[in-house]
């Protein structure tokens, strides 16, 4: 037996999913935003098999860096594993690059 189906039911439900899922979409950024400076953004290749990186040149300049045991320095740098498969999946147009502070 078919069920009616309530299309406004439906429109609500969808409506209630997509308001949880900013709140947690913004409850995430919140932890690599809370002490971050923005360094650049990640985005996808206009033929979608690459990651394109833009890295500001004055913010990079100014990150700090840590040394390994072997003398090399590094710049430490995050990016949302969840924004970033939304990049990847079309969801998103470009996610941020950040670096944590304090």
């Amino acid at each position: 037996m078919k069920l009616p189906c309530n299309r406004n039911v439906h429109v609500r439900c969808v409506n209630m999913v997509k308001k949880t899922e900013t709140k947690k979409t913004e409850t995430e950024n919140e932890e690599y935003t809370g002490n971050s400076v923005l360094i650049g953004y990640v985005r996808r290749s206009n033929a979608g098999g690459a990651l394109k990186l833009s890295i500001n040149t004055s913010a990079f300049a100014d990150c700090s860096t840590y040394v390994t045991s072997d003398g090399q320095a590094y710049v430490p740098l995050i990016i949302s594993l969840n924004a970033l498969n939304k990049v990847l999946n079309g969801e998103r147009a470009v996610t941020t690059v950040s670096q944590m502070q304090g």
